[in-house]
């Protein structure tokens, strides 16, 4: 349960915000991607960032098949090399999220499952809390939600808020993930408001993108995000999480998020309790560049399961 927030605070909370400098923010991120990550550090970061995954597929054609297949990957990346982790949880469907619990066992490795009427957030709100609750109820650990972006875009703040806060309520200790679909906004500052909205209404972490709409998880969205994060952090000493989603399918565009979460936030979130990768693809580059580190040779893209 969160604590009740009046329209008034909420307001204040919206007054507040900082207006976001594009051009500082493309810089930042810039000095960021320009750094190189070798040796025992990289090896150490593509451990961290395949410990962070959220391995997805949320497409029409999901089967049970298709789901149990994606759950013994998930707990089998350990046959690519010693030492490697499993992935931190299978993403899923709610009429999904019963075959993948299932198939996961006690793996430890959780299920999520999107909700509120993925991807587009189109449907009444009774709709989106009987999605939710169904996910729950078929075992869920998790739940990422969609807003309803045309009432933010409209600016209808006060009801976004409510729409978070009621999915949160529901969710109870399950943890809310709450994606904004960054790529349906219009700038960064719309980027900081919804952050700060959700985050007030009791998200625990917050969410770039559902995947279905480019561009997506771009690094000036993500720093923006860090940056109510850190804000809120400072005022509050409450942590929320961050998960980027959409078009990170290298090792290398993964790395930078994990320098940008470093120095933004710090080494206390560089966990896959406060940070996470929404991606179907970023596991195989991940696999093949830990190979590569050691052996010095690349394996095929085909020796890798796609799914």
């Amino acid at each position: 349960m969160i604590d009740a927030i009046s329209s008034d605070q909420l307001s204040t909370i919206l007054a507040q915000a900082p207006s976001i400098d594009q051009i500082g923010a493309l810089e930042r991120v810039a000095r960021i991607q320009a750094r190189s990550i070798k040796g025992a550090a990289k090896l150490q970061g593509l451990r961290m960032a395949l410990s962070m995954i959220d391995l997805t597929t949320l497409e029409g054609k999901d089967s049970p098949a298709k789901v149990s297949q994606l759950c013994y990957k998930a707990q089998h990346l350990h046959d690519q090399a010693d030492g490697l982790p499993t992935v931190a949880a299978v993403c899923v469907y709610p009429s999904m999220v019963a075959h993948a619990k299932k198939a996961l066992g006690n793996s430890g490795i959780k299920v999520a499952s999107v909700s509120t009427a993925f991807p587009s957030g189109q449907a009444p709100f009774e709709i989106k809390k009987l999605d939710t609750q169904y996910a729950i109820d078929n075992g869920a650990d998790e739940i990422d939600m969609v807003i309803s972006r045309g009432k933010f875009l409209s600016g209808e703040y006060h009801f976004i808020f409510d729409e978070i806060a009621a999915i949160k309520e529901i969710c109870g200790p399950i943890r809310l993930k709450v994606i904004f679909e960054t790529g349906e906004l219009d700038s960064l500052d719309q980027v900081r408001r919804i952050s700060d909205i959700a985050i007030a209404a009791g998200a625990n972490f917050i969410k770039t993108s559902t995947g279905k709409i480019q561009p997506a998880a771009t690094f000036p969205v993500v720093l923006t995000m860090l940056g109510a994060i850190k804000d809120h952090f400072d005022k509050t000493g409450q942590m929320v999480g961050m998960k980027p989603a959409g078009g990170i399918s290298s090792a290398k565009i993964a790395l930078h998020h994990l320098l940008l979460v470093k120095e933004v936030l710090g080494d206390a979130w560089l966990t896959n309790e406060w940070y996470r990768f929404g991606a179907s693809s970023l596991a195989n580059d991940l696999l093949m560049q830990y190979q590569k580190q050691l052996t010095g040779k690349y394996q095929s893209a085909t020796y890798f399961s796609i799914d």
